[in-house]
């Protein structure tokens, strides 16, 4: 007797070409996705020299926690071009400073950064006009009263037809 047998399963190139095409094409697939996302989220904050910034750590951030326990914050509010921030504390109310610096910073990149001086026109009240482009905006919030620093904040604002 004469018993034929099944033919099995055999592996040629062909199979091997899928193999290696799904291989790579998921790790590309993977990286390209990867590298999406970080173009996508990226904040751009970026330290000029890193050494002299990590050496800054500590007494910037010894700042911070004197600045939030003091209770003193800010508000930010823009309509079309006018600009008006206003200093207070929660139990005080508004806060005196003899100036305020508003430094406009977009996420990624520099060439659209600008710093405004804002002009005082009532206790705790600041008052500035500009144009804003519309988009995502860092405002780095510093006021000072007598040369000290009595806030520092950071916020990240959208500004869309004018408004925030």
């Amino acid at each position: 007797m004469n018993a034929s047998r099944a033919k099995t399963f055999v592996f040629t190139g062909w199979h091997m070409l899928a193999v290696m095409v799904l291989f790579f094409g998921t790790i590309i697939s993977v990286n390209f996705y990867m590298a999406y996302n970080a173009t996508r989220s990226w904040s751009g904050l970026v330290a000029q020299n890193t050494y002299i910034a990590s050496q800054q750590f500590n007494g910037k951030a010894a700042e911070a926690r004197i600045l939030t326990a003091s209770g003193v914050t800010g508000k930010l509010l823009i309509n079309g071009s006018a600009i008006r921030y206003e200093i207070s504390h929660p139990a005080e109310g508004p806060v005196e400073a003899s100036e305020l610096t508003l430094k406009f910073k977009r996420p990624v990149g520099e060439h659209q950064d600008f710093e405004l001086r804002l002009t005082p026109v009532a206790k705790g009240v600041f008052t500035t006009s500009h144009q804003l482009l519309p988009g995502q905006w860092i405002v780095d919030a510093s006021a000072a009263r007598n040369g000290k620093r009595i806030l520092h904040e950071a916020q990240r604002i959208s500004i869309l037809g004018g408004q925030q």
